[in-house]
């Protein structure tokens, strides 16, 4: 169905295009200026989503709780679950216990670890290829998830070295045709990418898609990933999270980080949990609370359609509702990619929304 604006023009779906209409904006031109965004929103319609928010005073709330509940409220069943081989993805990017809005608090690594063998997970094992330090025993200790692990029995495998697999990059963004990933990330069943809240001086923030450089073995990519910063940040954001394709994501922002992140920002209290089964709708959802328009980011913007939703408007909120945990993290302006990422109050006028 074709619906006209008040301006005559035709909002084009892709259930509404002819192959010969489609051919014309693209010859025309006239109808695909502005950087082809029409044809972008043909190509890549954004999917339906859902996220789940959980407002949680501290480490030491019933966790495990919140994530159960919210794996219900997004239809994640124990039958989807049960017997599968979990892989938890915690950010470990920095090994300071006493800091603990740098890393993945280790109870929210606990409490995803429980939630999982709740549903009938056959087996859950925590895996990460630390971005800065090559000694995976001292970040664990340092962290303070070496007392998480070896109390709750949970394995641990460093994904920095060990086997690997080369796969194809299913993204194409970057200039990177291939990848090379630990074949423990293959032998899982399910990968979660159990991520922290925080700004980031390069890509602005640093959610559940931007985790998952941890996956990537510092044995081929270097420390910290430098292989990947040099194909281009935001590119590479893109290619990986298409490339390993995670199930689900949980982000701590019980403590996040403002400022200079990922490591010398300050903590923002921001007392939430955020989760979902797409990681661009979770990170536009983060951004969002953060004060971020995720429009702003690269490689969200990216993202949308493409690889999920990230348009507040497709995304369903469960738990809580985002005006009701929103904390603006401090943005620098020194900071390059920090400039024009604040969130701008959005008036409704007739159905238009004017940003």
């Amino acid at each position: 169905m074709n619906i006209s604006n008040k301006n005559g023009t035709k909002n084009l779906h892709p259930g509404s295009m002819t192959r010969r209409d489609f051919f014309k904006v693209i010859a025309g031109g006239g109808i695909a200026v502005a950087g082809g965004l029409l044809l972008h929103n043909y190509l890549f319609k954004e999917p339906e989503t859902e996220t789940f928010i959980a407002s949680i005073n501290g480490y030491n709330d019933d966790i495990r709780d919140s994530i159960i509940r919210g794996l219900k409220e997004l239809r994640v069943s124990s039958f989807e679950i049960k017997g599968k081989r979990v892989l938890i993805k915690p950010n470990l990017v920095e090994p300071h216990r006493e800091f603990s809005h740098i890393n993945t608090h280790p109870y929210v690594i606990r409490a995803a670890t429980e939630a999982f063998l709740h549903l009938g997970a056959g087996t859950v094992i925590v895996a990460e290829g630390a971005g800065h330090r090559r000694d995976s025993l001292l970040v664990l200790e340092e962290s303070g998830l070496a007392d998480v692990l070896y109390e709750d029995k949970i394995p641990f495998v460093d994904l920095n070295t060990g086997s690997v697999a080369k796969i194809e990059n299913r993204g194409g963004v970057s200039k990177l045709t291939e990848f090379f990933v630990p074949q423990e990330i293959a032998r899982a069943d399910i990968v979660v990418s159990v991520a922290k809240m925080k700004t980031h001086h390069w890509a602005g923030v640093t959610l559940s898609m931007k985790n998952l450089f941890g996956v990537m073995p510092g044995i081929i990519y270097g420390w910290p990933k430098n292989v990947l910063h040099w194909a281009g940040l935001n590119k590479c954001i893109f290619d990986i999270t298409a490339t390993i394709k995670p199930q689900f994501a949980i982000v701590d922002g019980v403590v996040g980080m403002e400022g200079d992140g990922p490591i010398m920002g300050d903590p923002i209290q921001a007392n939430v949990l955020v989760m979902g089964r797409n990681l661009p709708s979770v990170d536009a959802t983060c951004a969002r609370i953060m004060g971020i328009n995720p429009k702003k980011i690269p490689y969200l913007k990216q993202a949308s359609g493409r690889l999920g939703a990230i348009k507040e408007s497709n995304i369903e909120q469960r738990g809580e509702n985002i005006e009701s945990v929103k904390k603006n993290f401090q943005l620098l302006d020194y900071i390059p990619a920090h400039r024009e990422l604040k969130l701008k109050a959005i008036r409704k006028k007739k159905n238009y929304d004017i940003i």
